[in-house]
Order: C-alpha cells, then sequence, then structure tokens
C-alpha cells in the first residue's frame, strides 16, 4: 500500500507553493487574524482537498501546464474547508484539533467565529475573481451546503430513528460536497468535455462520503493519540454515525442508552461496547468500501498519468487506513 507521504507525488512542488500562498491570502492587515490564519495554516493536516484540485487540474491538462486558475482554486479549496473547521470547533467546543490547540481555545469565541467568517469572505472575493460564473456557483453551494450539514447535525442529535440515508446526505452536505464542487470546478477550468466534468463531481462526491465513513468508523476503533480526541466523542455528543446506525438495526438495547443522552454512569461505556459486539463497524467498512469503488470508477474516463493514478491511490489508502 502506498505510504501517505507519497500520495501527493505529483502535485508536492504545487503544495508548497499553496502553502506559502495561503498566508499571503489572509493578509496582515489584522493582526489577530493573521495570527489566527497562521496558526491554521501552519498547523499542517493532510491538505488532501486541495491535493485532489490540483491532481484533478494536472490530470485534465496533460498536455500543458496548469493555470494559475487552477491554483487558485485549490487555495480557494482549502480556504472553505479550514472556515468550516475554525466554526465547528466552536460549536462543537473543542479544545484541540491535530493535537494542536484549537483558535478559539487560543483566541477566544469571538475571534474564532470572525475568522472563520473573514476566511469564508475572502475565499468568495477570491472565487468571485476567477470570472468563471460556473464555478462561483459551484463553491458558493458548497458554503450553503457546510451550515446545511451542520444544521442538520445539530437537529439529529441523539436521534436513534435517523436512518442512514439520512446519515450519508449529512455527509454529504458536512465533507463530500466540498470534494465534489471542486472537483467538478477544476474539469470546468481545465475545459474538458460536460462528461468528465460531471465524472471528476462523481469522484469528489463517493471519494468525500468513502472519507467521512472512514473518519467516523475510526472514532470508535482508533485510540486517543491518533484522533487527537478522545475515542467515542462524537457518540457522546449524540452525533449517531454508520457504525452506531448499523448497530442499532440489530441490538435494539443501545437505543435505551441513546434516548437518556448516555445520562447514568457507565452509560458511554456500555455503548461503545455493544457497537464492538456488533457488526456495525464493519458494515460500515463494507460502506465505506463501496463508495471508494465508486469513485476509482469515475475516473476511467481520464488518460493514464501520474495524477490519474495518484487519485486512485488516495481512494485506496482511505481505506487502508482501517486497517
Amino acid at each position: 500500500m502506498t505510504p501517505a507521504t507519497s500520495l501527493f507525488t505529483p502535485v508536492e512542488a504545487d503544495l508548497q507553493v499553496l502553502a506559502d500562498n495561503l498566508k499571503q491570502l489572509v493578509g496582515n492587515r489584522h493582526p489577530i487574524l493573521f495570527a489566527a490564519a497562521e496558526h491554521l495554516f501552519g498547523a499542517g493536516g493532510k491538505r488532501i482537498r486541495p491535493a485532489i484540485v490540483l491532481l484533478i487540474s494536472r490530470a485534465t491538462m496533460l498536455e500543458q501546464e496548469i493555470t494559475p486558475r487552477h491554483r487558485r482554486l485549490a487555495e480557494i479549496t482549502e480556504m472553505i474547508h479550514t472556515a468550516s473547521l475554525v466554526h465547528d470547533d466552536v460549536v462543537d467546543e473543542s479544545d484541540v484539533r491535530r493535537g494542536v490547540p484549537t483558535v478559539h481555545s487560543l483566541f477566544g469565541n469571538r475571534i474564532a467565529i470572525l475568522a472563520g467568517d473573514f476566511l469564508f469572505a475572502q475565499s468568495s472575493w477570491y472565487l468571485a475573481n476567477l470570472d468563471n460564473l460556473e464555478v462561483v456557483k459551484l463553491l458558493s453551494e458548497v458554503i450553503m451546503d457546510l451550515a446545511t450539514g451542520e444544521i442538520q447535525q445539530g437537529l439529529n442529535c441523539f436521534d436513534a430513528s435517523i436512518s442512514i440515508e439520512t446519515y450519508l446526505q449529512k455527509s454529504y452536505y458536512k465533507t463530500a460536497s466540498l470534494m465534489a464542487n471542486s472537483s467538478k470546478a477544476a474539469g470546468l477550468l481545465s475545459e474538458v468535455s460536460r462528461e468528465t466534468v460531471e465524472h471528476m463531481y462523481g469522484y469528489g462526491r463517493h471519494f468525500g462520503i468513502a472519507f467521512q465513513i472512514v473518519d467516523d468508523i475510526l472514532d470508535f476503533t482508533s485510540t486517543t493519540d491518533t484522533l487527537g480526541k478522545p475515542v467515542g466523542s462524537d457518540l457522546k455528543s449524540g452525533n449517531l454515525t454508520a457504525p452506531v446506525l448499523f448497530a442499532l438495526a440489530q441490538k435494539p438495547s443501545l437505543e435505551v442508552l441513546i434516548d437518556r443522552e448516555f445520562a447514568q454512569e457507565g452509560d458511554l461505556e456500555q455503548a461503545l461496547e455493544i457497537i464492538q459486539d456488533s457488526q456495525g463497524i464493519q458494515q460500515a467498512r463494507e460502506l465505506a468500501a463501496h463508495h471508494a469503488k465508486l469513485a476509482i470508477e469515475h475516473l476511467a474516463v481520464l488518460p493514464p498519468s501520474e495524477s490519474h493514478q495518484a487519485l486512485i491511490n488516495i481512494a485506496e489508502y482511505t481505506l487502508s487506513r482501517l486497517y
């Protein structure tokens, strides 16, 4: 299996330029916002979203160099993602992300919310300057979807009756929409056929859903050190993900614990044991594998290239994180 570090080899130099540019894009007119942005963009992270944009750009522009607009799209994608994380951390009251203190734990909620708003506004301004109305519409829809997903998650807290379909829809809004629409936008900027553009959307959509399911499984199977947050924290906060929903279908006793929101001592530990004892995690793995396979199938329209292969490897690597 390809190690994580070499997944982005075809766009490694592009990602280095992106990292330098992100700090410049925020500008230093507002010292606190600049400090917050520097903290965010310096925290590393997987950079998987801009990497996908850059790989699709290169895979669809084989004979030519990618354009400054492709590069700007990758930067906008990372800015939108980062803005959503800042707001998510305030909503979830998370003090740490990827082992690094969150913006609101360092600067307070007010600055964190303003920093998130500022990043959304900056990304919208740079988006408008791409002068491509269809791309503007696609990425504007993402910003709406992120908010919709967060609201949906809040409304469905501790609701044991939600279906897998509802969960997948929320996963699309929260994670896959950005990947799907930015992948499609990269195809549009490369001026490939409409059919290829739609396949790029399909890749991003199914990859994003697989990616989210894998993240949700790791909440039960990983360690606190690896996750950078306590194991089972999604469940504790009432966010019922694929492993839980599959387990609920087999273990009705789990519903009692969820309905009373783990109010009694030992409830959460008991719920985690029930999930481990069910087929929930295995069924969630199969669902993730199904979406990763669909993502790879959408790449068949692209000619063979190093970037094309890297997009396949990323989808396969996402599943390999489970084992």
